[in-house]
């Protein structure tokens, strides 16, 4: 993991030379700037953890150049002002602007690694919280002791432990975030932004904008989401979603650790470690051509499988208990506990929604019941009666379809319908989605619904 960036900025070269010094040995990476206007070039390249500026500089002053940060919102961490003239109004200017302390010269060393340290221990809490506050429930645990689920939490902790490139795959609901949070949580980046991208929901004509930043022909910048990920982790789901231009600058960020904001040519360091992650085999989009063939190779460095639930069923009592526990301490809901024969039910069932469904099954149930056990009748009303799928020879509706209830037979005949596109595609989903006009996403989702494996129809 790099070490936390530092920009000292002081017209003095003695004073930028003596902290850059000292700064070093205590193990922070710096960049120095004589004047406003390379701070600002710094600025925009480097994005620092912590800026050190002088008050007192000929051109625009440190006071100045804090007020242009703070209403430009380019400010990634604290700011600590230095003055050797330093007085009780200049203080409080500085403070009012967003300042976090003020040190005067000449400069106690002792007084300025401590006021550094507490700067960004107080910047990390605040990131930290606003973590929390975009997302309440935090899981980093793998729950299950399933030989799979075991297995899986050995793999996890391994990578943890290295920097490479993780590909998750596997069906919605299985967890995925939950393995990129635990690889966060065990590795050395630990302390660092963990950046959640979720690419299905972001505007396609804007994501390289969004994920990369921009900048305009006079200077200004807008940091994106890569910026904010400087350090630490940058977990991209549903990685199929990304735009060809997208694409193209990614991979050649993980081939040289630097990329391009819009609108400029010059790079920037690339500093975070790329978790993505898939509910579908990434080859089919590559020989679809939705996917560029060097990102797939690139992202593929580890590939993970997570299994999906109806895989480690036994790990379905744990789960629950699980459950119940998080959502009684976390969202204040009461206690109620699944008896033998609810957690043997609930063992059997499909769970096309994985741990996600489970999980959500476990909220209403909490939310809706009165008694303090819940038993096995009440279990099944809230799955609610499955919908089985007929075997017989696609194409050959039988008789008995008409004498089904409507959501069943419409069931029935979406899976036929499916199967016999997918003979004739080859068992290839692009070819599939063209011929049926629906979008990839939403067709393996539809697939996986109806026990639908487009692998067993491929030549």
């Amino acid at each position: 993991m790099s070490a936390r960036l530092i920009l000292v900025v002081d017209d003095e070269p003695d004073i930028r030379q003596i902290v850059s010094e000292i700064l070093e040995d205590e193990g922070y990476r710096v960049e120095t700037a004589e004047n406003a206007e390379r701070a600002r070039d710094i600025q925009r390249q480097r994005r620092p953890d912590l800026i050190l500026l002088d008050i007192w500089m000929p051109g625009l002053d440190g006071i100045s150049l804090l007020k242009e940060w703070r209403e430009t919102k380019v400010l990634a961490g604290p700011v600590i002002m230095m003055s050797g003239h330093g007085t009780i109004e200049t203080a409080v200017e500085a403070t009012k602007l967003g300042a976090y302390d003020f040190i005067e010269k000449p400069l106690s060393t002792a007084k300025m690694l401590l006021t550094i340290e507490n700067a960004l221990r107080a910047s990390q809490l605040e990131q930290e919280n606003q973590g929390l506050r975009r997302q309440v429930i935090q899981n980093h645990e793998i729950v299950g002791n399933s030989r799979g689920m075991q297995q899986l939490r050995e793999q996890a902790t391994r990578l943890a432990a290295h920097d490479a490139t993780v590909l998750l795959y596997g069906e919605p609901g299985v967890g995925k975030e939950t393995i990129a949070r635990f690889l966060h949580a065990h590795s050395s980046r630990k302390s660092r932004p963990f950046i959640k991208v979720v690419l299905p929901v972001l505007e396609p004509s804007q994501l390289a904008e969004q994920l990369f930043g921009s900048e305009d022909a006079h200077g200004n910048v807008q940091y994106g989401l890569v910026d904010q990920a400087n350090g630490g982790f940058l977990y991209l789901m549903e990685v199929s979603e990304l735009d060809l231009e997208s694409q193209r600058i990614l991979v050649r960020a993980l081939e040289t650790r630097r990329f391009a904001r819009v609108g400029v040519q010059t790079e920037i360091d690339f500093d975070c470690r790329v978790i993505a992650s898939s509910s579908h085999d990434l080859q089919d989009d590559v020989e679809g051509g939705h996917f560029l063939e060097a990102l797939f190779y690139q992202l593929s460095v580890i590939p993970l499988q997570i299994p999906p639930l109806r895989d480690h069923a036994e790990d379905i009592p744990e789960l629950l208990n699980y459950y119940v526990n998080q959502l009684t301490s976390q969202e204040g809901l009461p206690y109620r506990h699944f008896t033998f024969p609810a957690q043997n039910f609930l063992r059997n069932q499909r769970w096309a929604g994985n741990m996600l469904e489970l999980r959500n099954l476990v909220q209403r149930l909490l939310l809706l019941g009165t008694e303090v056990d819940i038993s096995l009748e009440e279990a099944e009303e809230a799955v609610g009666a499955s919908i089985p799928v007929f075997n017989h020879e696609v194409g050959f509706m039988p008789e008995s379809l008409y004498d089904l209830p409507l959501r069943q037979a419409r069931e029935q005949f979406e899976h036929d319908y499916l199967v016999y596109q997918l003979k004739h595609a080859d068992g290839n989903v692009s070819k599939l989605a063209d011929q049926v006009k629906m979008e990839r996403t939403h067709l393996y989702r539809k697939m996986r619904s109806l026990g639908v494996d487009p692998k067993k129809y491929g030549r």
